[in-house]
């Protein structure tokens, strides 16, 4: 690379810092883990050169990759702590679960589509996160198997919070996702379990992909 294209890429790098800040990501470690991980890394094709942009952005699959100051919300918004074991549902274009593993001690993420599975995990082992686990399988039902989760991360819309992922989450953990009947209305919301139940708090009007039951054909 360049001399020039060094200084442009740290300049854009910079904004998006910078853009993160002003949509309300103001958490040091958040902010320290996603300047981290290279979004640039997670995208492909065409939409390459927009990768600093707080947008989401095509990928694979007909699916998505968050734009950036949501990704930092949502990951503020859970609070992992170092010794924390994190379930991620939609693993996407797995930039999401780039940015958890900085904070946790494991991560694992399940999505439906084995492609963008096999996409991640390539990216992830480039980039030597070694504290990921990727599954292909049907993220709605969670993964009772490395149940309970300290935190629990989804990354699609489901019209309420599905029962067996409230059910996978320790008690003192908490889960972030987005809640809503159409693409067009939704909440982004985190849930703390406690000893007696389940405390809701809404955060901001989100827009996510739906999320769907099964594994899919690809």
């Amino acid at each position: 690379m360049s001399e020039g294209a060094e200084e442009d890429l740290a300049e854009r790098k910079m904004r998006f810092l910078f853009a993160l800040r002003s949509k309300g990501v103001t958490d040091a470690r958040t902010l320290h883990a996603m300047e981290g991980i290279d979004r640039g890394q997670f995208v492909r094709g065409i939409f390459a050169d927009r990768a600093y942009e707080d947008m989401p952005l095509p990928i694979a699959c007909g699916q998505t990759i968050s734009q950036p100051s949501v990704v930092g919300l949502m990951t503020q918004a859970a609070d992992v702590g170092p010794r924390d074991t994190v379930l991620e549902i939609g693993t996407g274009s797995g930039y999401q679960a780039a940015i958890l593993s900085q904070l946790a001690r494991r991560v694992y993420t399940v999505d439906r589509h084995r492609r963008l599975v096999r996409e991640a995990e390539g990216v992830f082992n480039a980039l030597r996160l070694t504290n990921i686990v990727a599954i292909s399988g049907d993220g709605s039902h969670g993964l009772p198997d490395q149940a309970p989760f300290d935190r629990i991360i989804v990354t699609a819309a489901a019209e309420d919070p599905p029962g067996p992922l409230l059910a996978q989450l320790k008690i003192g953990g908490i889960m972030v996702l987005p809640v809503g009947q159409s693409d067009t209305v939704q909440s982004l919301i985190r849930v703390r379990r406690l000893e007696t139940g389940f405390d809701y708090e809404e955060l901001r009007p989100v827009r996510f992909v739906p999320l769907v039951e099964g594994v899919a054909n690809d």
